[in-house]
């Protein structure tokens, strides 16, 4: 992960605080809440070698990777798509491994493959839609939101095409859109317009909490359900990466309050070595302050040895 990416030595001088509620949410979310609201906690991967001896098992082979992942997190930012469309093989042995070891729900939530947003651009892009959206039908009761990574040079130049493909797309699977060219922020019309767009098309933004990009942090609530990346700055920085965990959880329990339906919450670092770490500090905060039941992760004392 290095988009929004800061020297170590800069990030102290990052200011962290979580922006106020955008004009979306306070549309949006309205309260009070109406039944309880669903929490998904998890990653982008789960083939991490160096998670062996620190989250899995010792001598965990690589086939059971996924096995091992299902019984921490209930929720997977498959990135994967991303690069290659999933047969119906591989969704049906991925479904299994799931139904086998999780401990309750499980989602996956598949990015966009880049055909789509990178390479065509969304323009002319609903063969290869519908190509992505036949395949992931095949998570059925495992399929969670899905998220469209717009490219950083995806600008507001693009609003018409950006128009047009989020009317092409159904209803369902729930959709979030990942902004990331600074256009849409740097003008207030601009970014209160297709956040606006997002809403009226019923299509979730992602919300992304980097260093770096302080912009893409912009608190607009489209649907309510949230879509949250957020990546940490590492060991060297727990103590700040913890206390920002922290101010999202009082942040998330005030939309709880206000009517919030699901949250899905999902965990990077730039070196993703220390992601069960900050991990296992989410999810315990999260099971307290939003009264959620996720099982909690309990680490390998391997990973706290010179991690100081």
């Amino acid at each position: 992960m290095e988009f929004g990416k800061v020297d170590s030595k800069d990030v102290k001088s990052v200011d962290f605080s979580l922006p106020e509620d955008g004009l979306q949410t306070q549309r949006i979310l309205k309260g009070p809440a109406a039944g309880k609201t669903s929490v998904f906690v998890g990653c982008a991967k789960w083939g991490r070698k160096e998670w062996v001896d620190f989250l899995y098992p010792p001598k965990t082979k690589e086939a059971d990777f996924l096995d091992q992942y299902a019984r921490h997190f209930n929720s997977i930012e498959l990135n994967a798509a991303y690069y290659q469309v999933p047969s119906a093989s591989t969704i049906q042995k991925w479904k299994q491994k799931v139904k086998d070891n999780a401990a309750g729900e499980f989602l996956f939530c598949p990015k966009f493959p880049n055909t789509v947003t990178h390479i065509k651009r969304l323009k002319g892009a609903e063969s290869a839609t519908e190509e992505f959206l036949n395949a992931i039908a095949g998570f059925e009761e495992y399929l969670g939101g899905c998220f469209l990574q717009l490219s950083e040079n995806f600008g507001v130049k693009n609003l018409a095409i950006l128009q047009d493909y989020l009317k092409f797309l159904p209803e369902e699977p729930t959709v979030f859109v990942e902004l990331r060219n600074e256009q849409w922020f740097a003008d207030p019309a601009i970014r209160k317009g297709v956040f606006e767009l997002l809403a009226q098309n019923h299509k979730g933004a992602v919300i992304t909490d980097v260093s770096g990009r302080r912009d893409v942090l912009h608190m607009e609530v489209t649907i309510p359900e949230v879509f949250i990346r957020f990546i940490g700055n590492g060991s060297g920085h727990r103590e700040s990466d913890f206390a920002r965990i922290e101010a999202w959880a009082e942040r998330l329990r005030l939309w709880q309050e206000k009517g919030l339906k699901r949250i899905y919450f999902f965990l990077h670092q730039h070196d993703e070595r220390d992601t069960p770490l900050i991990a296992a500090h989410a999810i315990k905060t999260f099971n307290k302050q939003l009264n959620c039941n996720i099982p909690e992760i309990s680490l390998q004392p391997q990973l706290f040895v010179g991690d100081c």
